[in-house]
This record gives structure tokens, C-alpha cells and sequence, in this order.
């Protein structure tokens, strides 16, 4: 009988525990919030950072960069960049330096809703998605099928839902829409009806800036409450590596810098193809392109916000296929960020992703690994970082589920250890030792740290192999797929329905 009594009390105690774990948490106590900050990884040495930002500067006065538009022509050579009978714009030192001191620093990524703003600052890290994915992953046929605007709008909603996927950039293009004005302006009610989480997109056509604006203008309430609060920003590809500008991709950034909206200057070179094999020369490469966007922003509109989105990727040199899930890749993105820290920049970069075509085990190492680097090294925004599957070519919504706890751990990894007084005494050690039970199970210490000190995965097992057999032996596929189904099933519209019936009535929307 006492056997029993026992077995119950240790029962009813860990039941206990387990419901306390379940309650959501205050956000002033919770172990991982957004914007922690990183740093402690830094795979660069000082005297590292300085050969690669001389070589930077080195290639921007001697190789330059071609293929800038008229435009871009005009007001960075009027800043004082030169551009060379082979029609290359070369930056002198000087000009990069007084660019550099012209740019704007710890800037605000807003949310529609003002919780989710995000403050660029030092090394505070972030996590979100991003990528052009044409597929979909369906894990319940083991199939990949063109994306649409729903499945977009899905990863919007499911995004919002996510305590760790902290903003949501476009991950998908919508293969269901054949016109590309029809398809960005889907792409960009499609990510706001879904989230009031920052937004990141791209426009396909520099002409699509401008009604794509007046759609935002309609969401924010009117153009000056959209200037003062953007809640979205453009991701720009406005280099194609190597070191020659995208003339197209520069007309549409121009076009977002004089209506507001933030940039993302992104260069994305691969290493071994489009820019050079060796890492710490592909961050050259990368550095340097991203410093000719510096000028480029600075010298039209100083202090715009602009984030430095050096993206190097990294090729399989065996085949010259992609390899985003690679040890190399998580170096470079860290060798990047610590990059941003030397420019005291806002930077970004891309961690998370998988070359694996499923939400397997490679998925997991490889999304676990870029992705603790990446945050590790202070990353200010960390891109596609859930749910990116096949180098980029497969978007997996369960994976974005899964990716919520692999994120989780990760924010707790780069919080570190807590070392102060309270922490260090040894005051519980004593009660516990002399005299007391001799474990610290329930001990009032433990009992007060055990959702302020330690994140719980939402979807990981750590049952026992009997609790794991009792429990008819759950996947971890079978349960995201439920979390996904839930997060869709309970996800409104962000929208008033009369607001979302007047877009639906003027424009042509193509998700439910």
C-alpha cells in the first residue's frame, strides 16, 4: 500500500509539472525571447577581419563593379565613385569610409502590430524565413508540387503562430499566378493577411514597386502612417556576383528607397561558381558587394535603413550543385555576421537551410548546425531558417513547425550560461547536502527556475522508451503535421472582413 501511495504522490507531482511547463509564459520571464543577444562565436580573429575588410576595399578601387544603371551611375559618381572606360564604377576608400559613416545603424524593423518590432541593434539575433521555393514538400506522399498563393499564405499564418520565427520574408513563389504584377501583389496581401510579424518581399519587375506600395499605403491607413511605421522591406538582389550590378533589381530598389521602404542589400554569390572557392575570399566578395550598396543607398538617401545581406552560399565542388546545409556554409554565415559587428551594421545572412528533400534526420543536423552558428555569431536577422528544404528549391510547412523547437534551442544556446551571485551560491547545495534529501528535485530553487532557466520543445519526445510504447508510439512527422493542421484551422485573416472584402473586390486575390 505504501508502495502505492508513493508511486501516486511522485505521479501527481511530475503531472503537476508538466501542466505548469504547458501554460504560456509571461514575456518578461520567458528563457528565449526575440532579439537576445549573440556574439560568443567568432570564427574570424581580429587581425582576420581586418585582411578581409582591406581586401574588400582593395576590390571595390581596383576591380569595381559593371552594369549599374544610368541612375546608379549618377548618383554614385556625383558621390565620388569612378566609372572606368570599360564601364566599371571603381569606390575609392574615402568614399566608402564617408558612406559607411552615413549609414543608418540600430534601425527598427517594424511589425504591423508594434510586440513585433525588431531592433537591429549590436548583436541582437533574429529568426525568420525567406527564399524563392517553386515547390512544396508534401509529407504525407513523400512528393514535391508547385507552390501556390495559398501555400504562401499558410506559411504566413503558421508563421504568426510561432513563438521562435520571429519575421516572415516571402519563402515561396506563387506558381499559380502566371501574371507577375497579379503575382506580387498577391505575394504581399497574401504575407500581411497571414502575419502581423515583419515582412520581407522582392518585386519582379521594377514597374511593380508602385502599385505594390499603394496597396501598403491601404493597409497601413494612409501613406504617412505607412513612412512611419514600414512594415515591410524589400529583399534586393541588386548584385549579381561576381561584382556586377543587377540593372533591374538597382531600378526597383530605387524605387523602394523613395517610398520608404526598407532594403535588404543582398549579395549571393556560391562559392566555387559565382564567387571564389576559398571561404574567407568569398566573404571578400561578398563584403565588397555589399559595401558598393552601402554607397549606393547612402549616396541617394543617407541613413536609409538597409540591411548588409551578405549571402554566400556554398557549392559541392564535386558536382556545382548547391550545398546550404553545409559546415561551410554555417562558417560562412558566421564569418558574415561577425563582418556586420566590425561595420557595426544591421546585418543579415541565410542558416537553416536543408539540402535534404524531407524533414529527415540530414534536415535536422543541417538546420540545427547553420543555425546555432549563425545565432551563436550574433546575426542581427537570420534568414530561411525554417522550412527550407533542397537547396532552396522545397518549401515543407511542417518543417517551418519542426523548425519552431529547433529555433527554441537555439535562442537558448546564444541567452549562454546566467553566472551571477545568486546563481553561484551555494546556499541550495548546503540544503540539500547536509542534511537534507540529498537531490534537488522540488527543491524550491529548481522549482523557480525551471521555466525561467530551461525552454521545453513543443513537438520533441523525450519520453522513456516505455512512456514512448504506452503512448502507441508517436512520430515526430505525424505530430507536426497535426500542429500544422491546428495552427490552420484556428489562423484568422489580420485583416477587418470589410478591409479584406474591399482588397478582394479591387484586386485579384488568389488564396481563400
Amino acid at each position: 500500500m505504501s508502495d502505492v501511495k508513493r508511486k501516486s504522490s511522485r505521479s501527481g507531482g511530475r503531472a503537476a509539472r508538466v501542466a505548469l511547463r504547458s501554460a504560456p509564459l509571461a514575456e518578461n520571464v520567458r528563457p528565449v525571447r526575440p532579439g537576445m543577444p549573440g556574439g560568443r562565436y567568432k570564427p574570424l580573429a581580429d587581425e582576420d577581419v581586418l585582411r578581409i575588410h582591406a581586401s574588400a576595399l582593395d576590390a571595390l578601387e581596383q576591380i569595381g563593379l559593371s552594369q549599374a544603371p544610368p541612375s546608379g551611375i549618377d548618383v554614385m559618381t556625383k558621390a565620388g565613385a569612378i566609372l572606368g572606360d570599360d564601364g566599371r564604377l571603381r569606390f575609392p576608400r574615402a568614399l566608402v569610409e564617408d558612406m559607411l559613416a552615413k549609414a543608418s545603424r540600430n534601425i527598427t524593423l517594424h511589425g504591423r502590430d508594434p510586440k513585433y518590432d525588431m531592433h537591429l541593434t549590436g548583436s541582437n539575433v533574429h529568426f525568420g524565413t525567406a527564399g524563392a521555393a517553386v515547390h512544396v514538400v508534401d509529407v504525407e506522399t513523400n512528393t514535391y508540387r508547385e507552390s501556390t498563393a495559398q501555400d504562401l499564405h499558410d506559411a504566413a499564418r503558421i508563421t504568426h503562430a510561432l513563438d521562435n520565427v520571429h519575421f516572415f520574408q516571402r519563402a515561396m513563389v506563387a506558381r499559380d499566378i502566371t501574371d507577375n504584377l497579379e503575382m506580387d501583389l498577391n505575394t504581399v496581401y497574401a504575407s500581411c493577411a497571414g502575419t502581423t510579424k515583419h515582412i520581407g518581399t522582392s518585386f519582379s519587375e521594377p514597374e511593380h514597386v508602385a502599385p505594390c506600395i499603394e496597396m501598403l499605403h491601404r493597409i497601413a491607413g494612409g501613406e504617412a502612417k505607412w513612412r512611419e511605421r514600414p512594415f515591410m522591406s524589400n529583399s534586393n538582389c541588386f548584385v549579381v556576383p561576381p561584382m556586377k550590378f543587377a540593372e533591374e533589381s538597382c531600378i526597383a530598389m530605387e524605387a523602394c528607397i523613395r517610398a520608404g521602404m526598407p532594403v535588404l542589400l543582398l549579395s549571393a554569390g556560391q562559392a566555387g561558381a559565382t564567387a571564389p572557392a576559398p571561404i574567407a575570399l568569398a566573404i571578400v566578395q561578398a563584403v565588397a558587394e555589399c559595401l558598393a550598396g552601402v554607397v549606393y543607398v547612402n549616396a541617394m538617401a543617407p541613413g536609409h535603413p538597409a540591411v548588409f545581406g551578405t549571402w554566400p552560399f556554398v557549392s559541392d565542388l564535386r558536382t556545382g550543385a548547391m550545398s546550404g546545409g553545409s559546415a561551410e556554409q554555417a562558417l560562412l554565415t558566421a564569418g558574415c555576421a561577425q563582418m556586420h559587428r566590425f561595420y557595426d551594421l544591421p546585418g543579415g545572412a541565410a542558416a537553416g537551410i536543408s539540402d535534404s528533400k524531407l524533414p529527415d534526420m540530414q534536415a535536422g543536423w543541417e538546420t540545427g548546425m547553420t543555425n546555432a552558428l549563425a545565432g551563436l555569431s550574433g546575426l542581427n536577422m537570420v534568414y530561411e531558417a525554417a522550412g527550407m528544404h533542397a537547396s532552396l528549391l522545397g518549401f515543407c510547412l511542417e518543417s517551418l513547425v519542426l523548425g519552431d523547437d529547433v529555433l527554441g534551442q537555439v535562442m537558448r544556446m546564444v541567452r549562454g550560461i546566467d553566472v551571477t551571485e545568486d546563481s553561484t551560491s551555494i546556499e541550495s547545495m548546503k540544503a540539500v547536502c547536509l542534511g537534507g534529501p540529498g537531490h534537488y528535485l522540488g527543491s524550491e530553487q529548481t522549482l523557480e527556475l525551471m521555466q525561467t532557466e530551461y525552454i521545453y520543445p513543443t513537438l520533441g519526445n523525450r519520453m522513456s522508451p516505455k512512456e514512448w510504447n504506452e503512448a502507441d508510439r508517436p512520430i515526430l512527422i505525424d505530430k507536426a503535421i497535426a500542429r500544422k493542421n491546428q495552427i490552420l484551422e484556428e489562423a484568422q485573416i489580420q485583416f477587418d472582413p470589410s478591409f479584406d472584402a474591399a482588397i478582394r473586390k479591387d484586386y485579384n486575390i488568389y488564396f481563400k
